[in-house]
């Protein structure tokens, strides 16, 4: 009943008319509030509701090539003209990885400048901690343009800011044991040490990486059930201190487990097809790939505990983009089965566009944190969410019909 509910919130806020949308939610209050009978009168009138006044959106052709890029490039200026945080944080490492990946499926010249602009504003530079992965997400945009503009400032900041990475220890303190302590590192760090590597043709950011991300993996990935704990604070150690969901199972965070499958995207495209390394990042990335299709829910989208869905009942939209990013990209690059996970990826596409309002604000996304909430709602965005939806979108485009 929960799916159900959820799928008329996600249909109705895309019904134009306020007084539409009001009959709607009267509806909606009355399923709420009635006994067992009248719910059942109500959610129906509400499903018919829906299949009229939403039939419109209901009908579109999400995977239309010219509908992809017409979302993508609404979604993307809706986000430019509503800036949140310092374009160099670890949130906008994020989204400017989906504008260039928009800009990349559109050409648009508007998105190109964007990037250029955010550059240039920036200085090249990334964020203020040095030895933090948040801090060097921004780069992995900038090493994207350098490769087109060729110019040396581009990076250069950049190459000494992983030069200090490499040559010293991380300052450990409580649970931030190694350089790459917490999963979300895992889309930061990694993509922007190897493209570097294969920029500049030095392979020792490449084994770095492999040392920092199998720390990282040794640490927080749970072999059994194929995810990763976002740090230690999560990790089972039979302690009488565990943390665990309302359902007994372990806490795994949707968004968490997307920052590691959307950076392991990151390391394979980049990646030499005989690197020796090459086939740890492709096997992790297949056995993730399985789980979390084994754990989408009915209407396409992932709830922020992934292990625990009847808890969250409302789809959590920044991990989902960024599994279902993955998951087009496994098919396209034919580590996935086409047959197998298709379907998924369809599904969470059609969900995903569901999430975005006519302005083109991606919704549902929840706010920034270290662990599973419920504190999100149609009206909740990230900019974080925005670039998890361009990156889906940059891979759903290219699936073959």
């Amino acid at each position: 009943m929960n799916v159900i509910m959820n799928m008329i919130l996600r249909v109705s806020k895309n019904v134009k008319r306020k007084e539409d949308r009001e009959i709607l939610q009267n509806g909606l209050y009355s399923y709420i509030k009635s006994t067992a009978i009248t719910k059942l009168v109500a959610l129906t009138a509400a499903l018919i509701f829906v299949a009229n006044s939403g039939k419109a959106q209901v009908d579109i052709d999400y995977f239309a090539p010219k509908t992809i890029k017409a979302t993508m490039l609404k979604v993307a200026a809706w986000q430019l003209a509503h800036p949140k945080h310092d374009k160099n944080d670890w949130t906008n490492g994020a989204f400017y990885a989906g504008v260039f990946a928009a800009w990349e499926t559109t050409r648009s010249k508007t998105l190109y400048r964007a990037l250029t602009d955010m550059g240039t504003g920036l200085k090249w530079r990334p964020r203020r901690l040095w030895y933090h992965a948040d801090d060097i997400a921004i780069c992995q945009t900038y090493i994207d343009l350098y490769r087109k503009e060729k110019k040396p400032e581009m990076i250069q900041a950049t190459r000494d800011t992983i030069e200090k990475l490499i040559a010293n220890p991380y300052p450990v303190r409580g649970i931030e044991v190694i350089k790459w302590w917490w999963c979300d590192a895992l889309f930061m760090g990694p993509a922007t040490l190897v493209k570097l590597g294969v920029t500049v043709k030095n392979d020792e950011y490449l084994k770095k990486n492999d040392e920092y991300f199998r720390q990282c993996y040794d640490l927080l990935y749970d072999k059994e059930e194929q995810l990763f704990a976002r740090d230690l604070k999560y990790v089972i150690k039979n302690d009488g201190k565990d943390l665990r969901e309302a359902n007994g199972k372990k806490i795994f965070w949707s968004r968490g487990n997307g920052w590691v499958m959307g950076g392991l995207v990151r390391i394979l495209k980049e990646l030499p097809k005989k690197y020796p390394v090459r086939r740890f990042y492709e096997q992790l990335f297949k056995e993730m790939a399985e789980k979390i299709l084994s754990i989408q829910q009915e209407d396409g989208l992932w709830r922020a505990s992934l292990l625990d869905p009847d808890s969250y009942p409302g789809g959590e939209v920044s991990g989902s983009g960024f599994f279902c990013y993955a998951l087009a990209w496994g098919i396209n690059n034919k580590l996935l089965d086409r047959a197998i996970f298709l379907p998924a990826v369809k599904k969470a596409w059609a969900a995903l566009n569901g999430c975005v309002n006519e302005e083109g604000r991606v919704g549902w996304v929840q706010p920034i944190g270290a662990d599973p909430r419920k504190n999100f709602d149609a009206n909740s965005w990230e900019v974080y969410g925005t670039g998890a939806f361009l990156l889906a979108g940059s891979e759903v485009i290219k699936l073959k019909k």
